[in-house]
């Protein structure tokens, strides 16, 4: 049960703000998730949502790259509802389940093709310890342009950022999604 009553719709926020909500259901289908508690601050979760639409329409990273990066970012920050609902969009992705199983089980990365070791081992560093070494940081910037890892490295933080909203309002996750032991 969450801290705080999700807002679910309309009804739960000024009529004044109502555009924000709709928003939010064009883009998810619904009140859910980290949104249920950002639409306490309607104006914050209409500045947030911009950047959902800009990582599933315009960012230049790959998107089953960047769910691979997704996945390891939220499985650091232990959000059980954000990895159940990117479990879904990295499978729609392309993502491997090997992949997926082996981030949920925090394993070596060593074990994944090179490119995607080299996301899990930065992603990892940045969650672990808010800084890449130089080797892993270069790794991504001789394969990728600096744009591709400016945006990959905001993709982390900002499902980072969600993780810890579901987290600290102890958002659960969906019964029937993917589960996360934390």
């Amino acid at each position: 049960m969450p801290r705080v009553n999700p807002v679910t719709g309309k009804s739960d926020v000024p009529a004044e703000h109502h555009a924000v909500v709709d928003s939010v259901v064009s883009v998810f289908g619904g009140v859910r998730g980290p949104f249920s508690m950002l639409l306490h601050s309607p104006r914050l979760a209409e500045r947030v949502l911009g950047l959902v639409t800009f990582f599933r329409d315009e960012s230049v990273t790959e998107p089953n790259l960047r769910s691979v990066a997704i996945l390891a970012a939220v499985r650091e920050r232990e959000a059980a509802y954000v990895w159940s609902a990117q479990v879904g969009a990295a499978r729609r992705n392309g993502v491997s389940e090997d992949i997926i199983d082996l981030l949920r089980a925090k394993a070596d990365p060593g074990k994944l093709p090179p490119e995607e070791r080299e996301i899990v081992t930065y992603v990892r560093q940045l969650m672990r310890t808010n800084r890449i070494d130089q080797a892993a940081f270069d790794a991504l910037k001789k394969r990728h342009n600096v744009q591709w890892l400016v945006e990959l490295t905001t993709a982390v933080n900002y499902f980072a950022l969600l993780s810890g909203v579901v987290n600290a309002f102890e958002v659960a996750a969906p019964a029937d999604g993917d589960k996360l032991t934390v």
